[in-house]
């Protein structure tokens, strides 16, 4: 049997895919689910799944195979290496949603923070009118380094390679640099 999809090889089951995909043959399905069902349940079972999502599973998968038999090339796999590979893409996509579900919603470092109220909002204002003052206060090139760092988040040795000073020099900089802003943050306002 001959299809658009390369030759079924002799392959019954390739020729049931074939079907499936050019004519929307339910009977075809039928054949092909009744011998691959059990096969991927016992598959996924053996990669770690209990029964019932083995089994949700693996119709999961059959689905699929309904859906995408158009796309089923008997040139590039045999029908079974194909829906084999789907169910294991399946289980790891089941694997990858349970890993992500395992995350509380409620736990406070993956809440926002609470928004400002009014007097914190002028004291950021006031902090960040400070900082920019204290970065006038460095020398343009130790200015430019801190801005690299900290606002372009560069790191040392990206900054060393952008600017061509050595990274030793890049790393002198900026602890000059930092050294300075503190003094001049921590003096009184």
């Amino acid at each position: 049997m001959q299809g658009g999809r390369g030759t079924t090889g002799g392959d019954p089951y390739a020729a049931l895919v074939l079907a499936i995909a050019e004519r929307g043959d339910r009977a075809a399905f039928r054949l092909l689910f009744d011998h691959y069902a059990p096969r991927v349940k016992g598959y996924l079972a053996r990669l770690g799944l209990d029964g019932g999502r083995a089994e949700e599973l693996a119709q999961e998968v059959l689905v699929t195979v309904w859906r995408k038999a158009g796309s089923f090339d008997a040139r590039r796999a045999s029908v079974s290496t194909w829906i084999y590979r789907i169910a294991r893409n399946r289980r790891i996509d089941l694997y990858r949603r349970d890993r992500t579900a395992d995350l509380d919603p409620d736990e406070p470092s993956l809440q926002p923070p609470p928004m400002a109220g009014p007097h914190e909002d002028l004291d950021a204002g006031q902090q960040r009118r400070r900082i920019g003052e204290a970065l006038m206060t460095l020398p343009e090139d130790q200015r430019d380094l801190v801005r690299r760092a900290i606002y372009d988040d560069l790191s040392h040795g990206e900054i060393a390679e952008l600017t061509g000073i050595p990274l030793g020099t890049v790393k002198s900089r900026l602890r000059l640099a930092f050294g300075k802003l503190r003094a001049v943050l921590e003096e009184p306002a």
